[in-house]
């Protein structure tokens, strides 16, 4: 079973940037470059809504319309590691986010439309006007 640890949240002003890490731990049957992992937010009095994904090999990455040009996916399979790098954030980011690994090896960058995957226990992201 893989366990998701999120860090890097924080307070900040509008128009500001802060990068989350997610790492990755556990036993699991496969290696951690087989399974693209992906971003989640959840605002207050909100659903959990998709951020942005990326593949096993870091090739390809998916963003949510509002997130595109701002922020940036990437993931360092050497030490289990994904990151979103957030650019220009604005008081509407503000939300928990969300570490998550598709169950799945080999998934592409939609994984996360038919499978729940794992989570971890999130980060808080705060952006003040």
């Amino acid at each position: 079973q893989v366990q998701l640890e999120e860090s890097g949240g924080a307070l900040v002003q509008a128009g500001e940037s802060l990068r989350l890490s997610c790492a990755a731990s556990g036993r699991t049957f496969s290696p951690f470059n087989y399974y693209a992992m992906g971003w989640f937010r959840q605002a207050p009095g909100k659903e959990r809504e998709f951020v942005a994904s990326i593949t096993g090999s870091g090739l390809t990455t998916h963003y949510e319309d509002s997130v595109k040009g701002r922020f940036t996916i990437s993931r360092d399979n050497a030490q289990n590691a994904v990151y979103l790098q957030m650019n220009r954030l604005r008081p509407e980011d503000t939300a928990v986010y969300y570490c998550n690994r598709d169950s799945r090896p080999f998934s592409g960058v939609y994984y996360y439309r038919d499978t729940e995957g794992s989570w971890g226990q999130g980060t808080q992201v705060t952006v003040s006007s």
